[in-house]
């Protein structure tokens, strides 16, 4: 008992602590699709599989943003954009797909390579794994979501995403 408080008390005590974030994100770099491996559960992707994001870099500096996913009976994409909120990483975005509305969307952790990304949102309520691939080696998975518990996000209730093949293409 008395390690299953401790256990608890540090997860609530992450959660209080400011999320940090990866020191630099080059934007040209991040561009391109990124294939959902997790996530935790959310309202607007209940019934997706096979979740894909594409981003695009826009002359005016912002992020034009399409995600898709498969759900029973047909694909679902919605199109937004983002804008970087802290240049001086370019690691904390705003995001937007029914303006006025933004949501944070923070790197957490990045691969040196740009292959696979931990994205979580600074209350974490939200939080993906994505991956340049439809697949990620499950050592490198496991280390993400251990990242993020360490963060203070509930690992537990952590859905994995099927892959599909062929992977959606950008509309």
């Amino acid at each position: 008992m008395r390690v299953l408080a401790l256990l608890l008390g540090s997860m609530f005590l992450a959660a209080a602590e400011p999320l940090p974030v990866v020191p630099q994100v080059d934007l040209a770099r991040y561009m391109g699709t990124w294939h959902e491996v997790a996530r935790l559960p959310n309202r607007f992707q209940r019934g997706c599989g096979c979740t894909s994001a594409t981003y695009t870099l826009r002359e005016d500096g912002r992020v034009s943003v399409l995600n898709q996913c498969r759900t029973p009976g047909k694909n679902k994409a919605v199109r937004g954009w983002a804008k970087v909120v802290d240049r001086s990483t370019n690691a904390k975005l705003k995001v937007t797909f029914f303006w006025p509305f933004f949501g944070d969307y923070w790197v957490l952790a990045l691969d040196p390579d740009y292959r696979w990304v931990l994205v979580g949102t600074p209350n974490r309520k939200y939080l993906w794994v994505l991956s340049r691939t439809p697949r990620l080696e499950e050592a490198t998975l496991r280390g993400l979501l251990e990242r993020a518990q360490t963060l203070g996000f509930d690992t537990s209730r952590i859905l994995r995403t099927e892959p599909c093949d062929p992977p959606l293409s950008p509309r």
